[in-house]
C-alpha cells in the first residue's frame, strides 16, 4: 500500500487544488457570469463531448491496463504498443466523427424545442471528444509506468486554468458568449499536448508504426479484449452523460446547468477515492500477472475501507452543511440539494465497491463484465424514461444512484463468487453507523443558531467528534489512521514541536 499511498496523496492533493480551481470556476465564476441556461449548454456540449471521447477509444483504455505490462521492454520500445493502441484510437474517431455528422439532423431535432441554443453549437462536441479521447488513452498509458503526477496536472490544473482564463475575458467583455464556447472546445486538447510533451521528455513517445512487433495471435487477443471492453469504457460515463442529455430533452439547458452544478459537487467528494484508484488499478494488473490473490485481496480491503471513511466523512460534511452551501446559490440552483443527496447514495456504493472493477476487467472472466455494464446503461435509460417526467432532475439522480447500487452488488457478488476475494471487514460496518449517527445528530442541531456561520462551525465540529475522532481514537481504519499519525508527525518534525 505504500507506493498508492504515496502516489495517491500527491494527486489528491493536485486534485483537491484543481478541485478548487473548479470550484471558483463552476461554483462561482459560472453563476455570477453565465447564466442558468448558459451553464446548462456549456455542461451538455462537454458531456457529449466525453461521450465521443468513450465511444472512440475503442476499448483501448483496459486494453492497455490489462496487457501493457506484459509488453514493457524499453529497447524494444514496448514492441510498438503505443503506436498501435494509437492507431485503434484514430479508427474510432473517425467512425465516431463521421456518426457524429451523419445522425446530426436526428440529434439536432430532439433538443430543438427545450434546448435549442444546443443546436447551434452541436458541432464543437467534436474537439472536445477528440482531445479528450488521446488524453485518456496517453495517460492510460503513463499510468501504466506509475507516471500518475503529471497527468492529473494536465487535466486539473492545465485545463481548469484556462478555463478560468476564459472566464475573466468573458466577464470583462473580451469575448463574446459565441466565442466562449468555440474556444471552450478547444482547451481541451491542452492536456493531450502536455502528455505528448512530457512523454518526449521521458523518451516514451513512440509514434513508429515499424516498431509495432506483436504477434498476429497477441494482435487479435488484444482485439478481442478491446471489443469486449468497449462497452465497459463507457459505463460511468454514460450513465452520467444520459442524465444530462435527458434533462436537457425533458426539461431543458436551466435544469441541465443545476443538475451539472450538484454533479461538480459529487466529483469533488470522489477526489480522494479516484487517486487512490488510479494507482491501485495499475497495481491490480500487475496482481493479476504475477499470481498474487493474497495481495489482490490486500489491496482490494484497504482500498474498499479507506474509500468509506474518507467518501462517508466527506459526504457527512457537506450533508450536515448543505444548507449552508446551498444558502450562496441561485434560488434555481435549491432544488439540487436532494439530488445531491440522491446521487451521493450512489456514488458511496460506487466508491466503496470500485476496486472491483479493476479486478474484473483485468480478469479471464472480462467477458462477463459487458453483462453488468449493459445493465447499468439500460437501467440508467429506462429509469431516466420513468423518473425524469415525474420528479424532474431529483428523479435523474435517483435513477442514476439505484442502478449504480445494482451494478456494483452484481460485480461484488461475481468477484466474491468466482475469485473468493471481497471487501469487508467488520470496523466497516462501525464506521458506517458512525455515519448514520453524526447525520441523526446533525438533523437534531439544525437551525439551533440563526448565524448561518456558527451553525456551519457546529455542525463541522458534530461531523470532527462523531464520526472522524472515534476511528482515529479507536484505529477504526488502520490506512488512513496511519496516514494521520504520519502527518502529524511530519508537521511535528517541521516546525520543531517533538524536540
Amino acid at each position: 500500500m505504500g507506493i498508492v499511498q504515496k502516489d495517491a496523496f500527491r494527486t489528491m492533493i493536485i486534485s483537491y487544488l484543481g478541485i478548487v480551481i473548479g470550484y471558483l470556476n463552476k461554483g462561482l465564476l459560472f453563476l455570477i457570469i453565465l447564466s442558468t441556461e448558459q451553464i446548462g449548454l456549456v455542461n451538455l456540449i462537454y458531456s457529449v463531448g466525453i461521450l465521443f471521447a468513450q465511444f472512440a477509444n475503442l476499448g483501448t483504455i483496459y486494453t492497455t491496463w490489462k496487457f501493457l505490462p506484459f509488453f514493457k521492454n524499453e529497447e524494444k520500445k514496448h514492441h510498438g504498443f503505443l503506436p498501435l493502441m494509437l492507431l485503434i484510437v484514430l479508427l474510432g474517431i473517425t467512425i465516431c466523427t463521421i456518426a457524429a455528422l451523419l445522425f446530426r439532423s436526428k440529434i439536432e431535432g430532439m433538443y430543438s424545442v427545450r434546448s435549442a441554443l444546443f443546436v447551434t453549437y452541436y458541432l464543437w462536441i467534436l474537439p472536445i471528444g477528440i482531445s479528450y479521447v488521446l488524453f485518456m488513452i496517453l495517460e492510460v498509458y503513463l499510468r501504466s509506468f506509475y507516471k500518475n503526477i503529471i497527468s492529473v496536472v494536465a487535466l486539473e490544473i492545465v485545463l481548469r486554468l484556462s478555463l478560468t482564463l476564459l472566464l475573466m475575458l468573458i466577464w470583462f467583455n473580451a469575448i463574446s458568449f459565441n466565442v466562449f464556447i468555440i474556444l471552450h472546445s478547444l482547451i481541451y486538447i491542452l492536456p493531450a499536448l502536455v502528455l505528448i510533451i512530457y512523454l518526449y521528455r521521458i523518451n516514451e513517445l513512440n509514434l513508429s508504426l515499424s516498431s509495432i512487433k506483436i504477434s498476429k495471435r497477441f494482435k487479435k487477443i488484444l482485439i478481442q479484449f478491446s471489443l469486449f471492453n468497449y462497452v465497459n469504457t463507457l459505463g460511468n460515463v454514460l450513465v452520467n452523460a444520459l442524465d444530462v442529455m435527458m434533462i436537457a430533452q425533458f426539461i431543458g439547458l436551466q435544469a441541465t446547468g443545476v443538475y451539472t452544478t450538484v454533479v461538480f459537487l459529487t466529483s469533488a467528494i470522489q477526489v480522494p477515492f479516484k487517486s487512490i484508484l488510479r494507482v491501485s488499478s495499475s497495481l491490480v494488473a500487475d496482481y493479476w500477472k504475477h499470481r498474487e490473490f493474497d495481495k489482490m485481496k490486500e489491496l482490494y480491503q484497504k482500498v474498499s475501507s479507506v474509500s468509506l471513511v474518507i467518501g462517508l466523512g466527506s459526504f457527512v460534511f457537506v450533508w450536515n452543511n448543505i444548507d449552508f452551501l446551498f444558502s450562496f446559490l441561485k434560488p434555481e440552483f435549491h432544488e439540487g440539494k436532494w439530488v445531491f443527496f440522491f446521487l451521493m447514495m450512489g456514488r458511496l456504493i460506487d466508491m466503496f465497491f470500485g476496486l472491483n472493477g479493476s479486478i474484473f476487467s483485468t480478469s479471464k472472466k472480462f467477458k462477463y463484465d459487458i453483462i453488468f455494464t449493459l445493465v447499468l446503461i439500460g437501467a440508467v435509460f429506462f429509469l431516466n424514461l420513468l423518473f425524469i417526467p415525474k420528479w424532474g432532475i431529483a428523479g435523474a439522480a435517483i435513477s442514476t444512484s439505484i442502478a449504480l447500487i445494482i451494478y456494483n452488488v452484481g460485480r461484488l457478488i461475481f468477484v466474491w463468487a468466482i475469485y473468493k476475494i471481497h471487501p469487508f471487514q467488520r470496523n466497516q460496518f462501525i464506521v458506517i453507523g458512525l455515519g448514520l449517527l453524526t447525520i441523526y445528530f446533525g438533523s437534531l442541531t439544525q437551525d439551533l443558531i440563526q448565524n448561518k456561520w456558527i451553525q456551519c462551525c457546529i455542525e463541522s465540529i458534530l461531523v470532527f467528534g462523531v464520526f472522524f475522532l472515534p476511528i482515529y481514537l479507536f484505529s477504526l481504519e488502520k490506512e488512513t489512521v496511519n496516514y494521520v499519525k504520519k502527518g502529524i508527525l511530519f508537521i511535528k518534525e517541521k516546525t520543531g514541536i517533538s524536540k
